[in-house]
């Protein structure tokens, strides 16, 4: 069987912490910053953890682990 492809879009976008868990950027952080209050703009600036469990194990995949 050959080996599994690794999705790059994805290899860019997520990244596994220490214990396995996926680490993600928050969206809507990239461009129109003018009308977001610096509280927003911070809380959308700090990486999170991917929860849903069906995304976990889609992203899983496309990572191939």
């Amino acid at each position: 069987m050959p080996k599994m492809k690794t999705n790059k879009g994805a290899a860019k976008r997520f990244k596994p912490t220490a214990t396995g868990k996926l680490k993600r950027r928050k969206a809507l952080f990239n461009h129109i910053l003018t009308k977001k209050s610096a509280a927003r703009k911070r809380r959308l600036s700090m990486s999170t953890l991917v929860t849903t469990p069906g995304d976990v194990k889609r992203i899983r995949r496309m990572l191939g682990r």
